[in-house]
């Protein structure tokens, strides 16, 4: 699934001019040839590990199993050399793994004083069996600039989404999560799961609330407002949105607005003071706090 979904996702991005902004490549361990996989069908592979040596970026998937029956320094010598060549400082391949395939970037020592994650149910594990790798059980990505990881399968959508929105933007980005009809973004500090079921009725939900709320994001909101379009105590929307979530409605309500000033910024020509206004945040000085607390950089 994880191979499909990194294929589906870096294939669909296209530039303005509609041409394909990323070529994409299977390769495996032992070489050129079938993949077994734990579906009914095996998967053909055209490259081996040397393949690396020429990619921007390498995507891991995961092998379950197989990953969790790995240790320190015990990846076949080929793809160990590999990825170590990939990883060298002079190199500027970006390293990232879904699910399980996080084992892989640990066995190969890349994970080492970082922090991580991988699936939830294996975290316990990966975290006995590399102890020199801070592991976050509770999130669906983590970001280490040249390193990633993701949690489980779903969560490689949003990696793969996130990659493409700092190589491209936040429009091209968009643009693929409409294409392949997947959630346009899902920060990697978001829940990996939640104790209890999502409510799945309109009225107990917060869905219709934050689809509202996305088409008024130049307008001021309050979190009594946002609960009373939910018809709910204040109490109760803020339990069941961040249940939904992973976020309080107010941290949601900001970050869609860094997004929408940064698909402003990439998209047009507009003064950073009409940014500002048009995300929501009023000022330029509110925008600029909350653009650096997120993306890193000045608008």
């Amino acid at each position: 699934m994880e191979l499909g979904l990194v294929h589906q996702l870096f294939g669909a991005a296209r530039s303005a001019a509609g041409e394909r902004l990323y070529e994409v490549r299977t390769c495996a361990p032992a070489g050129p040839g079938l993949i077994r996989t734990d579906a009914d069908f095996p998967v053909g592979a055209q490259h081996g590990p040397e393949a690396l040596a020429w990619a921007d970026t390498v995507l891991i998937p995961a092998s379950h199993e197989e990953d969790e029956s790995l240790t320190p320094g015990g990846l076949p010598a080929p793809l160990a050399r590999a990825l170590d060549a990939a990883a060298a400082p002079e190199s500027l391949t970006r390293l990232a793994s879904i699910c399980t395939g996080a084992f892989v970037l640990a066995a190969a020592g890349l994970l080492d004083g970082r922090r991580a994650t991988t699936h939830w149910l294996s975290t316990d594990l990966f975290a006995r069996t590399f102890p020199s790798v801070t592991v976050d059980p509770d999130v669906l990505y983590v970001d280490e600039g040249r390193i990633l990881t993701s949690a489980g399968e779903a969560a490689g959508v949003d990696l793969c989404l996130h990659m493409i929105r700092e190589d491209h933007g936040a429009a091209v980005a968009a643009d693929v999560a409409r294409r392949t009809v997947v959630p346009p973004h899902r920060e990697g500090g978001q829940a990996q799961y939640i104790q209890r079921p999502v409510p799945v009725g309109v009225s107990t939900s917060t869905s219709e609330t934050r689809a509202w709320a996305e088409e008024r994001l130049a307008t001021p909101l309050t979190l009594s407002e946002l609960a009373a379009r939910a018809s709910m105590s204040v109490r109760t929307f803020s339990r069941r949105f961040r249940e939904e979530t992973g976020l309080t409605p107010m941290q949601w309500l900001t970050r869609r607005r860094v997004d929408r000033a940064r698909e402003l910024l990439e998209s047009t020509d507009h003064t950073v003071d009409r940014v500002a206004t048009e995300a929501g945040f009023g000022t330029a000085a509110s925008l600029r706090q909350h653009f650096v607390a997120r993306v890193g950089v000045s608008p």
